[in-house]
């Protein structure tokens, strides 16, 4: 069992922060790999033609182990979220008629980029939509998601999770539909990766993508992607140097090369080297290894489980713990609390929490502890 992890971070005592899902705070052992780093660029005569590819190639082992993917080269270091989606989007099949399935109130990221491409191929969006009932809520949008799919579906995309409120989707048995068609599957992990188990062996996705800041416990402004080999021969959004065919050999950068990296390389945004935040993001993925993610997941109910229960019993409406993710979750208020009264008590208390669509998003991590939740609840009673 993980115990608690404050210690690992510089997060002050006179903070509740329940809101990982918004950023994450940074590890001390990361802020520090980030100051070395800051520190080694000021020698550049220190820094060799190995170091634009050997920070990288650590970076996409550690996350490649992370997420149970066999080849490393088959990860990509990218700088958003929307960017390891445009990737996805633009090299899928996709013809006139096809189906895109999304859910309700996505992120805007993995909306905004299946909304072009479905102009440009006179594809149609499918939104799944939010059941009104709060009670079996999961239950019921796993299962009208798996009716939606059909010989129409050329793509599905979606989370492991709703980044909202936590509800979780079955993607075992969404991958076993949509292989049925012949439709790819695409991932925003973004706010599941790292916190909870995730294998690509298991659930055989198309694509993966993540950001690093929030659950993966790394910097702003990178994050990391997995594309299958289906994408082995696709376009990538640039045509920078670092992933093109042996350029690894300074001397011929200049005999241009038509050929890519191996497998996924071609996705690699540009500067990919980045020498202050790879090393950032390698350090706070080998914690989480160290952690393990399953590990993770059940600190993270051990500390909820009593709050969650209490807030019930308040007359909140939370989902249901099979259809809810142990690290984010969605609290529903009952008609006789008022929001405004909660946030400002939240305010004086300094409770950091985020508020999506009519959710209350409590994100609990390895550095909360159920003393947290006691002071978070504590505010539901005394509004």
């Amino acid at each position: 069992m993980l115990t608690n992890q404050k210690s690992l971070f510089n997060l002050p005592e006179s903070i509740t922060y329940l809101n990982g899902a918004y950023m994450s705070p940074q590890l001390k052992s990361v802020e520090k790999a980030g100051h070395d780093a800051v520190s080694k660029q000021g020698f550049p005569n220190e820094i060799g033609v190995d170091d634009f590819f050997n920070g990288p190639e650590m970076l996409k082992k550690a996350f490649a182990e992370l997420i149970d993917v066999p080849d490393f080269n088959n990860t990509a270091i990218i700088p958003s979220a929307s960017y390891g989606l445009a990737n996805a989007a633009n090299n899928v099949k996709l013809e006139a008629g096809d189906e895109i399935i999304i859910v309700d109130a996505q992120f805007p990221s993995n909306v905004y980029a299946w909304q072009k491409v479905a102009a440009q191929k006179k594809a149609t969006i499918k939104v799944i939509a939010t059941p009104k009932n709060l009670t079996g809520k999961g239950k019921a949008w796993n299962k009208n998601i798996l009716d939606a799919i059909n010989k129409k579906t050329a793509v599905v995309s979606l989370g492991p999770i709703h980044w909202a409120d936590g509800t979780i989707f079955d993607l075992r048995a969404i991958r076993e539909k949509s292989k049925l068609y012949n439709a790819a599957l695409i991932i925003d992990g973004s706010q599941f990766i790292g916190a909870a188990p995730f294998s690509v062996k298991e659930i055989k996705p198309d694509a993966v993508i993540s950001v690093g800041y929030k659950w993966l416990m790394g910097p702003y402004g990178l994050g990391m992607a997995y594309y299958s080999d289906d994408f082995n021969d696709g376009e990538p959004l640039e045509n920078n140097w670092i992933n093109r065919y042996k350029s690894e050999d300074f001397t011929q950068l200049v005999n241009y090369n038509p050929g890519y990296q191996p497998k996924a390389g071609r996705y690699n945004m540009g500067e990919c080297s980045n020498f202050i935040l790879v090393p950032m993001l390698t350090e706070s993925i080998k914690q989480l290894l160290k952690w393990q993610p399953e590990n993770f997941q059940n600190y993270c109910n051990s500390i909820s489980k009593k709050g969650i229960s209490n807030l019930q019993e308040l007359g909140c409406s939370i989902e249901d713990d099979d259809f809810r993710s142990k690290h984010l979750f969605g609290v529903y208020l009952p008609k006789y609390i008022d929001l405004q009264n909660l946030k400002t008590k939240f305010q004086q208390e300094n409770i950091h929490v985020s508020y999506r669509g009519d959710a209350i998003r409590v994100s609990p991590s390895v550095y909360n502890s159920e003393a947290d939740f006691e002071k978070f609840v504590s505010c539901f009673k005394n509004k």
